[in-house]
């Protein structure tokens, strides 16, 4: 939608709500419902927001230790400056639009240097300095419960999905959950997020929605408005969605694969037909910087506590740091080998990723090999879970956050500022999860301890 659309849909009564969201630490939309008319005041100016948006956990709490924003300097304004090239129908929600917004300092108006959207345009700077443009396509998995969010939040959390068996491609399966599937695909499409389809993924009540690949910015943008539109049209529906990594031990967990390439004057430049598997020597550089910075990396692709459960053997989430050629069991799968299509998949990011973290943490990986010339280790062959190699998916948050730490790429990368909010969003994920008592420390202990 343009801005000229706007202003026609809201002086006909089309549209009389705009939503100006940014997006947070989490991936979520945070923002203000304006009036349209109002918004109209606004689009080409600014609005703003309370600082402490860039700053909460996954419950909006206010967790202390961070450099940017506290109670001691008092929580104050950022400035939210409208993109409107990302204006948009909500077609599922009467006589609304949306525009997402960049995150600018209240006095400077600087950009704020993690805000999440400012740091991915950075690493498409960098590319773009380099005579490249990264393009990329993320997969959605998730699983749909019986009853919504709320329903479950009060019946304490007792999980029904909404199938009862395996329905991975699936399709009797999948055509009973038409009238939660359908209506997501029609109005993300409708909302000009190009979904190209769905599937029934490889467990009881999971899906997969796939969207059409696009510059990293829009696909990062596509998921992020994909993943909050399933949410609110579930619930509509009176299902839950859900994109926690791994919400029973016994079940696969969800994935959110990240594939990249970098594009030189219009067409793939990580293809090159005479090469082997038809890759260039420029894939093989970015390929050998996912590798080499995995771990320093790997909190962007997994934020929680939870995430790391996602890691386990025969479950299609990877365990090892290497890469193969169309291989499930590696982190990283050569994709589309021998065509224009191909590809590299980045296997480790879960369903809670933020995709501007992670896809501006790649970014930063991947041109970094680039710069250094890495040379590409040959491909993995076989079964990587069996495989006794020593580069590990780092076991946990912990070791991810020590590794964010001590990483003098990302701190080259994003700069010391945000590698050092991100360290303290992990600290305190621990610390929040540390000082609870679990329903299986109870069961385990009462009585046999």
């Amino acid at each position: 939608m343009t801005y000229d659309e706007l202003k026609a849909q809201i002086a006909k009564g089309a549209v009389d709500t705009v939503l100006a969201c940014i997006i947070d630490m989490q991936g979520r939309l945070m923002g203000k419902r304006f009036h349209a008319e109002a918004f109209l005041e606004v689009a080409e100016g600014e609005t703003h927001c309370c600082n402490y948006l860039l700053a909460t956990d996954l419950e909006m709490a206010t967790p202390d230790g961070y450099a940017s924003t506290s109670w001691e300097r008092g929580y104050g304004d950022y400035v939210m400056k409208p993109d409107l090239s990302t204006l948009r129908p909500v077609p599922w929600l009467e006589g609304t639009a949306m525009c997402l917004c960049d995150i600018l300092d209240h006095h400077s108006h600087d950009p704020i240097p993690f805000a999440p959207r400012q740091l991915l345009k950075a690493q498409i700077a960098r590319a773009q300095a380099m005579g490249l443009t990264p393009v990329t396509a993320t997969e959605l998995e998730f699983f749909l419960f019986q009853g919504t969010h709320d329903e479950i939040a009060r019946g304490g959390f007792d999980l029904k999905p909404i199938s009862n068996y395996n329905e991975d491609y699936h399709i009797l399966q999948t055509s009973k959950e038409e009238y939660v599937m359908r209506p997501i695909r029609n109005h993300l499409r409708k909302m000009g997020v190009p979904v190209e389809g769905s599937k029934g993924e490889a467990e009881a009540g999971q899906e997969e929605l796939n969207i059409k690949y696009a510059d990293a910015l829009a696909t990062a943008d596509h998921h992020t408005l994909a993943k909050h539109g399933i949410k609110e049209i579930a619930h509509q529906h009176g299902v839950a969605a859900s994109f926690l990594p791994k919400w029973h031990q016994s079940r696969v967990g969800s994935a959110a694969h990240v594939h990249q390439s970098l594009w030189q004057d219009g067409a793939n430049a990580f293809f090159d037909p005479d090469r082997p598997l038809g890759k260039s020597a420029l894939m093989d550089h970015y390929i050998a910087g996912l590798l080499k910075y995995a771990a320093e990396y790997t909190y962007f692709l997994a934020p929680y506590i939870n995430s790391y459960k996602r890691f386990a053997k025969g479950t299609f989430a990877p365990t090892q740091i290497v890469w193969s050629v169309d291989n499930r069991t590696a982190a990283f799968r050569l994709c589309g080998d021998g065509t224009r299509a191909v590809r590299i998949e980045c296997r480790l990011p879960g369903a809670d990723m933020n995709p501007y973290l992670a896809t501006a943490a790649m970014l930063a990986a991947g041109l970094q090999g680039i710069a250094e010339k890495l040379p590409l280790p040959a491909p993995f062959s076989g079964d990587a879970y069996a495989d006794d190699a020593d580069r590990h998916v780092p076991r946990t948050l912990r070791d991810a956050r020590a590794a964010l730490l001590g990483s003098e790429m990302l701190t080259e990368a994003f700069g010391a500022e945000a590698v050092a909010h991100y360290a303290r969003a992990a600290e305190w994920e621990i610390e929040e999860f540390n000082r609870v008592v679990t329903d299986y420390e109870i069961a385990r202990g009462f009585e046999k301890a």
